[in-house]
């Protein structure tokens, strides 16, 4: 299958096309074939008890980044569900932005499968993701 890559304006529409997206403010950083960095900017309304980000947005921004890494392989138009996902939360992260990059490891017609991880300035990698996305 033949598609073109959406561009990073493309991708950011399909986020700003996306209600339930609306309170996270994710922004396209960059993407490529099977590849995509999402910038989540600080917000404390995304905090948990306590003053961390809260897992919640890191399995979220994960979720979301694989699914348009997956796009770049695939274009905006198909529509792909996550099947499985394994979260390891390594350290926290307090009064910044997160950055996270997807990438596809394996591409096939009904599944795709690959890894996120989500990082701070200044805690470094705060979270490992796994995902299996199905068609």
């Amino acid at each position: 299958m033949s598609v073109q890559a959406p561009t990073i304006a493309e991708l950011d529409q399909v986020l700003a096309a996306t209600p339930f997206l609306e309170p996270y403010g994710f922004r396209v950083e960059s993407a490529a074939a099977g590849e995509c960095k999402l910038l989540v900017p600080f917000r404390s309304s995304l905090e948990r008890p306590g003053g961390i980000v809260s897992g919640m947005t890191l399995m979220g921004v994960a979720d979301v980044a694989m699914w348009l890494a997956i796009m770049t392989l695939r274009g905006v138009d198909e529509r792909w569900v996550t099947s499985d996902m394994k979260t390891a939360f390594l350290k926290s992260a307090r009064n910044e932005d997160i950055c996270c990059v997807a990438r596809v490891l394996k591409s096939g017609k009904r599944t795709m499968y690959g890894t996120a991880e989500c990082r701070s300035e200044s805690a470094g990698l705060i979270a490992h993701h796994v995902l299996t996305y199905a068609r």
